[in-house]
């Protein structure tokens, strides 16, 4: 049996390899992860990828490609514009030929050594690695899958629940419904992931700011912010979900459970907890450039701060799960914080 919370390998283990590849990932349960957490985005000709964006120039060798040079682009993607290269503009075929980069290479100099060993990894790929290291280790390895801008990527004739849903028939894990969970920052893309009878717990992604894409293409101005979903009417409504509309559980910034100081907590698990939803926290990370301020240590911002102290006061909280670039690290801490006092 899991243990609380759960440790969630963000992208992998991406503290230690270029996320979103086969090392990160083997990695990632090696160091004691439960599940791991891929990003999912389409090819132009329908195949799901693992990438953090669908823009790709910071995660892959692809500028180093002449041969792609004419793909590079300006897009808007769910009201922002990126410059670069973009799945969506490439076939499987013409990706798989792409090498995986460290994203942070200045704060993860010895993951950057790794650079240019690792091919752009599909969906199904991360399926049979699973099924793989869950028989290797006599564990029931889990898959918490992001669907990433599902309204932009539909808008492209590319519609990620159809792709998703065949992608879990195909590899049979319909089935698992105990080991999958998908989750996104939108919300009808989970109602129709579940429509499309995907036997899954459904995560709603909260950011610590703004209102989620499908609600502001939806609604404008009028689009109900995320601060709405969460405040005290909101977690009851997510929670009273029915049907394909079904919200298990919330995944938040790690923000949204430190006070305005950084050294203490808020509510939120509590008021979560009370609604009857689930909540995960994203993401711990142990260097200074990512730790709250009253846990940094020194002035460089690669170097690891205080991670023991922010790692233990969130799991303090009582949250039931943890995304972690270091998933080792947040094991250390999840065995501290179980012990009794």
């Amino acid at each position: 049996m899991t243990s609380a919370p759960m440790i969630i390998g963000h992208r992998g283990a991406p503290g230690y390899r270029p996320e979103h590849t086969s090392a990160a990932y083997e990695l990632a349960f090696a160091l004691g992860a439960d599940a791991v957490e891929p990003d999912v985005v389409a090819t132009k000709d329908g195949v799901l990828v693992l990438r953090h964006e669908n823009e790709i120039s910071t995660t892959t060798d692809v500028a180093s490609h002449p041969e792609f040079e004419q793909l590079r682009t300006t897009k808007v993607v769910d009201g922002v514009k990126r410059t670069g290269w973009f799945t969506e503009d490439f076939t499987w075929a013409q990706l798989s030929t792409l090498r995986c980069i460290e994203r942070l290479p200045e704060v993860r100099q010895a993951s950057s050594t790794f650079d240019g060993r690792y091919p752009v990894m599909r969906l199904s790929d991360l399926f049979e690695l699973v099924d793989r290291q869950s028989e290797r280790t006599g564990r029931s390895l889990g898959l918490v899958v992001e669907i990433k801008h599902a309204t932009y990527f539909e808008s492209l004739g590319l519609p990620l629940d159809e792709l998703f849903a065949a992608s879990v028939r195909e590899a049979v894990w319909n089935d698992r419904h105990a080991r999958l969970v998908v989750e996104s920052f939108e919300r009808t893309v989970l109602a129709k992931v579940r429509a499309r009878g995907v036997h899954a717990r459904s995560v709603y992604l909260v950011e610590a700011e703004g209102a989620p894409y499908d609600a502001v293409a939806r609604d404008g101005a009028a689009a109900r912010t995320y601060a709405q979903e969460i405040d005290e009417a909101g977690l009851y409504e997510l929670a009273a979900s029915t049907g394909d509309d079904v919200i298990h559980g919330i995944s938040v910034d790690k923000t949204l459970l430190l006070d305005a100081g950084g050294d203490g907590t808020t509510d939120l698990v509590d008021r979560a907890h009370g609604a009857g939803l689930q909540i995960y926290v994203w993401t711990l990370r142990a260097e200074n450039r990512f730790l709250a301020q009253p846990f940094r240590r020194g002035e460089a911002a690669e170097h690891y701060g205080d991670w023991p102290g922010e790692f233990e006061l969130i799991m303090s909280t009582g949250v039931d799960g943890v995304f972690a670039d270091q998933p080792d690290l947040a094991a250390v801490a999840r065995t501290i914080t179980s012990e009794p006092s």
